[in-house]
């Protein structure tokens, strides 16, 4: 049982920076913020969940059911993620490439202190053993300074694939395509950094302010980090309501109006692109399909533009009504790995990937959520992110773009280039 409490937040941005702050002493953190982004799925503007009471870490195997029997048992808040290994419990797959990070392949924890931010109104939610903490931590939170520390160690950024191996593997890519192998996949490679010792709320920090996305999370378990900022949704539950928003088409941002509006124009009339997100559009219906009520999905934006601070996005919203015989974990396990970041067919697709690519993905490329006491949930899309496993000092941040039959990969690589900006820029 949770005690809640509502207060008035008459700065709700200083607020955000002091709750993320105050939060850095403990062990477990999840902070997710929507950075105002207008949007029509939106259940908050920030959460913070910290503290675990209870928790579950798992390797791939069986974790579904894992994770299931967890969520149906706790009846609580959950905060946590789905590596893209989870793939393996799904299918007959493996997973084989380098590994540098060595995160656990699903963890979970259920937080003894929540807080969630809308507008000026927060709520606020502490299991019963440690209600009498809430005005003491609440004081202390207001109390709290901006984190001004910055990092002085110089990293150094290395790249897993040259330009000259990228092209001759999405070659090989397309060689799959034109022989029947596949229609689209989502080829991923990684950016890295060994010996690093980086500040992880300072790098959110800067991530989130160059990037405002509207599914960013700053992640902590114990000395494993990720720094996050997402533009993409991976799926949503709102009682028998599932929201899918997957991102296919990419292009530039110009600080010249005319030169960005045309960017934003080329990229909605770009026959590849549109040719990318309906693939994947018609896949997430597929997979919503298998635990939805017959005749409910349905897609209600298809091919959309949106703007963030660094680039143009395509995104379509796909969305069904669930079959009350399945449960919420059914839903993510029928559906997961996303479409976006896998391709069509999806198990074909990832068996080649996984051939094809260097490096094991581990969380970048899955997801990272909650669910709710009632049983809803909602995950992004771990993309635009930082991954930092503080113990043996590893850096890492993955980029991928989607390799169709009318893909250059001189094209695709600079794409890739492209979305790597951010992050680059803030490690540098």
């Amino acid at each position: 049982m949770r005690v809640s409490i509502r207060k008035n937040i008459a700065n709700p941005k200083l607020f955000k920076e002091q709750l993320l702050s105050w939060a850095q002493q403990f062990r477990e953190v999840v902070f997710l913020d929507s950075n105002s982004y207008p949007q029509q799925y939106s259940s908050f503007d920030c959460m913070l969940a910290v503290d675990a009471f209870t928790s579950l870490k798992t390797d791939y195997y069986n974790a579904f059911e894992d994770l299931k029997q967890y969520q149906q048992n706790t009846k609580d808040w959950l905060f946590g993620y789905l590596s893209y290994d989870l793939k393996n419990d799904i299918e007959n797959l493996q997973s084989n490439n380098f590994d540098g990070l060595n995160f656990p392949d699903l963890f979970f924890f259920q937080p003894k202190k929540v807080f969630i931010l809308k507008g000026n109104e927060l709520e606020i939610q502490y299991l019963m053993l440690c209600d009498d903490e809430v005005e003491e931590d609440f004081n202390d939170i207001v109390e709290s300074q901006k984190s001004k520390v910055e990092s002085q160690e110089t990293i150094i950024i290395k790249q897993r694939i040259s330009k000259e191996l990228y092209v001759e593997k999405v070659n090989k890519m397309l060689h799959h395509i034109h022989i029947g192998d596949m229609y689209e996949a989502n080829f991923c490679m990684e950016f890295y950094a060994e010996n690093a010792v980086i500040n992880p709320l300072e790098k959110f920090q800067k991530l989130n302010e160059i990037s405002q996305a509207p599914f960013s999370v700053f992640f902590k378990n114990y000395k494993n980090y990720l720094l996050s900022a997402s533009p993409e949704r991976y799926l949503k539950k709102e009682a028998e309501k599932i929201i899918s928003q997957p991102i296919k088409g990419t292009s530039k941002r110009f600080v010249d109006p005319i030169e960005d509006e045309k960017s934003k124009n080329i990229l909605a009339s770009d026959a590849k692109e549109r040719a990318e997100n309906i693939m994947i559009t018609d896949l997430v219906r597929n997979d919503l399909s298998h635990t939805a009520q017959k005749g409910s999905v349905e897609v209600e934006e298809l091919c959309g533009i949106y703007s963030f601070l660094q680039v143009h996005q395509m995104i379509s919203t796909i969305t069904s009504k669930l079959d009350p015989k399945y449960s919420a974990v059914d839903v993510l396990k029928t559906t997961f790995p996303m479409g976006s970041m896998t391709g069509a067919p999806k198990i074909s697709v990832m068996e080649i990937v996984e051939k094809t690519e260097e490096t094991k993905r581990g969380l970048y490329s899955g997801a990272v959520g909650y669910f709710t006491p009632e049983g809803d949930f909602d995950f992004n899309v771990v993309i635009r992110s930082i991954l930092y496993n503080q113990e043996n000092k590893y850096v890492s941040f993955s980029v991928g773009s989607a390799i169709t039959s009318l893909s250059i990969p001189e094209r695709e690589y600079e794409e890739c280039l492209l979305k790597a900006k951010a992050m680059h820029e803030v490690l540098r």
